[in-house]
């Protein structure tokens, strides 16, 4: 997946997990974002882990990654890209 947004946005984006968790819940949600974005902040639920991003520099594309850890002990990765341009 890949995603736009401008400098000067403050965007949310999500992932949901629920046909991987196949009935598993989230217990935890750690978010990976490299320099040059800025974390505003992030929730989730048992299902779904959310993340507000903001900054970035235009032309520039950063790949994000969310760590869940599941009740049932299970720990996996998924990424996205955010390419940043003026808009």
């Amino acid at each position: 997946m890949t995603f736009t947004k401008d400098p000067n946005a403050v965007l949310d984006y999500s992932l949901d997990w629920t046909r991987w968790l196949n009935g598993d819940a989230i217990a935890t949600s750690e978010w990976i974002v490299p320099d040059g974005l800025v974390k505003v902040t992030d929730s989730r639920t048992t299902k779904l882990a959310t993340i507000w991003l903001s900054g970035g520099l235009a032309g520039q594309s950063y790949t994000i990654t969310n760590r869940i850890t599941t009740t049932g002990g299970r720990t996996e990765d998924r990424s996205f890209a955010v390419k940043v341009e003026e808009r």
